[in-house]
């Protein structure tokens, strides 16, 4: 087999493979071998079938996907020996002719590579880039309090209804007079928030109800474009609302309201952990230390999305092999057209362009990942979706776990891979440029990206 490599533009490769009869006549012959022992033939024992009706059935794809599978693999092995950064998948190339491999060898196959621009980037003590803390204020502190309240808080029972109340009560089917109909709709407690109510009118006649009070509304005209809500609120089929199209009484058993959790030392048990602080001083200084935390993966993230920044200025514009890309572009997207790739080339080499310098970074500074970074990415995942909803004390073991099920599904991992990069390619870098550190407040920070 001979490979010829042409790339004088530098990005634009075009491969040529010659294929002689030596580089595939045995595979062929051995695995026409194997069939021959196998194949049933009409006529002839397992085994005992001439060669020459197998050839005659068989030889033609099996050379062809031998062929096929042979070239595919001298492509790849070609660039990797050779270190050629190629970008995408070889294409056939445009000059290519038709190949006839019922014809005798040798064969010729052209491929178009897109080869990565070269550039060099490096990043040392001499690089200034900015580095923000965020400093939780007492503002923000207030916030985080006032959410563990809400969601430690309880419902207890009220006198009459106010907005967003929880009522509960029983509800009947009305007939065209006004009495409960015979054979209707009827609920036993049911549940119900009028403020969820989208009209006005409808939601206004529970205004200042109370426990032994009867509403009359309709459902149908209360939740005009919400079936799901209807249909579980009478508890039948949605194809049955057709036929509960009336009026509806409801008489209200029970009123509850919301209460948020008071600030004592039962809230400070339940979301630091019991005997953690004493009163709400120290609950206030763990609350904002709990915040600092969290926040730093923030001021981490912005410090990338500068290290990126600065590194597209320092390399600046870069020549791509752009015509070809947009072929590779569209290949992959077939179903979008090329309308789709001419929207989004510009922005797809941006991110390439990103791509490849980050893995310079990466080699440059022995940045390795291993299986333990992967899982503690997903782990630090778990714990950040965990304190979302408030639970900060979330045991090791039930985080090892909720990781380990994450990674069970392949679409997950490159994606924890990736931030496992970027967790370590930050922490190098922290320790490698020189940071300009600014503290700012969340409100401050966060203007930093509607300012982008």
């Amino acid at each position: 087999m001979n490979i010829v490599f042409e790339n004088p533009d530098k990005v634009n490769g075009l491969l040529t493979v010659t294929v002689e009869e030596n580089d595939y006549k045995e595979s062929v012959e051995k695995t026409l071998k194997d069939y021959r022992k196998k194949a049933n033939f009409p006529g002839f024992r397992p085994g005992m079938v001439p060669m020459g009706l197998v050839k005659k059935q068989y030889e033609l794809p099996i050379k062809m996907d031998t062929v096929n599978k042979l070239v595919g693999e001298k492509v790849y092995g070609y660039m990797k020996e050779n270190n050629i950064q190629m970008l995408g998948e070889p294409l056939p190339s445009e000059k290519q002719v038709p190949v006839d491999l019922e014809k005798e060898a040798p064969y010729t196959f052209l491929f178009d590579i897109a080869v990565a621009p070269e550039f060099k980037i490096e990043l040392n003590g001499k690089n200034k880039i900015d580095y923000f803390v965020i400093e939780p204020d007492e503002k923000v502190v207030d916030q985080q309090v006032q959410s563990y309240a809400q969601r430690m808080g309880s419902y207890e029972k009220a006198d009459s209804y106010e907005k967003n109340d929880m009522l509960r009560g029983d509800l009947r089917e009305l007939d065209a007079d006004g009495n409960t109909l015979e054979g209707g709709v009827t609920v036993e407690a049911a549940p119900m928030m009028p403020e969820y109510i989208k009209v006005d009118e409808q939601r206004s006649l529970f205004d200042n109800a109370k426990p032994g009070d009867i509403i009359i509304f309709n459902p149908r005209k209360a939740y005009p474009e919400n079936d799901a809500e209807v249909s579980s609120l009478l508890k039948i089929k949605k194809e049955e609302l057709p036929q509960h199209e009336g009026n509806f009484s409801y008489q209200i058993t029970e009123i509850s309201r919301y209460k948020a959790h008071e600030v004592n030392q039962e809230l400070f048990d339940q979301v630091l952990g019991e005997g953690t602080v004493t009163n709400e001083a120290e609950f206030r200084q763990k609350i904002a230390e709990q915040l600092k935390a969290q926040f730093a993966g923030e001021s981490d993230y912005k410090f990338l999305l500068d290290v990126r920044s600065y590194v597209e200025k320092k390399i600046g514009n870069l020549t791509y092999p752009d015509a070809l890309l947009k072929r590779i572009m569209l290949k992959n997207n077939e179903d979008k057209g090329i309308d789709y790739v001419e929207r989004n080339y510009a922005e797809s080499i941006k991110q390439l362009t990103w791509h490849l310098a980050k893995e310079q970074l990466v080699a440059a500074n022995g940045i390795k990942v291993e299986d333990a970074d992967v899982k503690a990415a997903a782990i630090e995942a778990a714990r950040a979706q965990f304190a979302q909803y408030g639970m900060n004390n979330v045991p090791a073991e039930y985080l090892e776990n909720y990781a380990n099920d994450m990674l069970k599904k392949r679409e997950n991992i490159d994606g924890f891979v990736d931030r496992a990069v970027d967790q370590k390619l930050i922490a190098t870098l922290k320790n490698v440029v020189k940071l300009n550190e600014k503290t700012v407040t969340l409100d401050e920070f966060n203007k930093l990206f509607e300012e982008k």
